[in-house]
């Protein structure tokens, strides 16, 4: 047994520089650290972060009243207790906040404390992070899905499309997905500096020029494909994050292109059934395997349709549908909804939480990657549990920013370790 010596908060700030939470925990083995994320796309059902709401300070986004309850009530509850014990900490941890939402302490200190737990214990067993949640078959690298153009409320360009990715997934392990994918990132760089784009990048490391379509980003995202030697569909496909819930207008029922609406651009509108249409008419032209929130969260029907429609050829991910939630993810499995679920641990709150839903997903067919927010810190977590959990996907970003190639990095370091045991998928 290892028992929590110690535990404190405090107010660090994330990649957007806005405040979140970093927990320093102690136990007689030593010290481990563990920060919190932050989504700019939320789920309605979302686990609720707490924040300040002081505007003369961060504009309100503060975190220490956050803070304050994990150097209080949640150190009261957890010094002393046995650091192996994840489940009853966690379920501690729970019962004292007593809201479905974790909104009286906040799911940002709750899951910062529970992120900590979990590294104490595997510290405690002298066992790496993956090892300890996943046990000795923890041995299977993600696929990482590379956002490398960004749009949606990650960038400050005209595409209400979120996410444009690519999928390396003929690449014989994980070093060498990366490489291919690092690549392909340096070759869109020059293509859109040749076509006079800006190459900035946007909240997630991907670049964020100002397109007119989402046509023409999936265009030059397979020029640079096959600038860098390799072949769309056969070794690297391409995947969507449409968080169509950002443009949806529950009051008219359409999905509304709002940024160029905004600009005084031409846009489209396009009810339930044009929105599946035109998703399925850009998976024929383009070699497309995987389509994030193709549609609003409240539109479980037309999640249906979509399902049905594509769900046998491709990955129809749900993310605000089920925000990493059983009970959604429940009722998705029960209607039919999707075939793949975006796990990021901040929408439920606890470890235990997350693995949980993974875990029913698991059991009925449901893929799972394991996601990043387009808010960041340095912490790794998420590369140890993507293995841990044989989840074989992985979404943090693109080719840049420290906080995004991090876990890459820590990915490396695993299959490293992992040696001639290192699968890939």
């Amino acid at each position: 047994m290892s028992y929590i010596r110690a535990l404190r908060g405090r107010q660090i700030l994330d990649s957007r520089g806005n405040p979140t939470i970093e927990v320093e925990l102690t136990v007689d083995e030593g010290i481990v650290y563990a920060s919190v994320p932050s989504g700019a796309s939320l789920g309605q059902n979302e686990a609720i972060e707490l924040r300040d709401g002081n505007l003369d300070r961060f504009q309100g986004k503060g975190v220490l009243k956050a803070v304050e309850y994990i150097n209080t009530i949640l150190a009261d509850i957890l010094i002393g207790e046995d650091v192996s014990n994840q489940l009853h900490l966690d379920r501690l941890m729970i019962e004292a906040d007593g809201t479905d939402n974790k909104s009286k302490l906040g799911a940002n200190a709750i899951l910062g404390v529970s992120l900590a737990v979990a590294r104490a214990g595997a510290l405690a067993a002298g066992l790496p992070l993956y090892r300890y949640i996943g046990g000795i078959y923890a041995h299977r690298l993600p696929c990482p899905m590379m956002n490398i153009i960004n749009g949606g409320a990650h960038a400050d360009n005209s595409l209400d499309f979120q996410e444009f990715m690519i999928r390396p997934i003929g690449a014989p392990n994980f070093p060498e997905a990366l490489r291919w994918g690092v690549e392909i990132f340096h070759q869109l760089k020059a293509i859109l500096k040749a076509g006079g784009h800006a190459t900035a990048v946007g909240d997630e490391g991907g670049f964020a020029p100002s397109l007119q379509s989402n046509e023409e980003a999936l265009e030059l995202i397979v020029q640079a494909i096959k600038k860098a030697g390799l072949r769309p569909k056969i070794d690297v496909t391409l995947a969507l994050d449409c968080a169509a819930s950002e443009f949806y207008d529950a009051w008219s029922g359409f999905y509304i292109e709002k940024k160029k609406k905004l600009q005084n651009k031409p846009f489209e509108q396009r009810s339930t059934a044009a929105q599946i249409a035109y998703l399925t008419q850009l998976c024929q032209n383009y070699p497309i395997d995987s389509i994030e929130d193709g549609l609003a969260e409240d539109d479980w029907s037309g999640w249906q349709q979509l399902t049905e429609d594509l769900g046998g050829k491709i990955q129809i991910v749900g993310d605000d549908i089920f925000v990493s939630n059983s009970k959604f993810l429940r009722r998705g499995i029960n209607e039919k909804i999707g075939n793949a679920i975006l796990i990021k641990p901040n929408q439920i709150g606890t470890l235990s939480e997350t693995l949980e839903t993974i875990n029913l997903a698991h059991t009925h067919g449901y893929a799972t990657i394991i996601s990043h927010r387009s808010g960041e810190t340095e912490d790794t977590f998420i590369a140890d549990l993507s293995v841990a959990t044989n989840a074989r996907q992985i979404k943090t970003g693109s080719l840049s920013r420290s906080d995004r190639v991090a876990k890459y990095n820590r990915l490396l370091a695993i299959d490293l370790a992992l040696g001639n045991t290192a699968a890939y998928s």
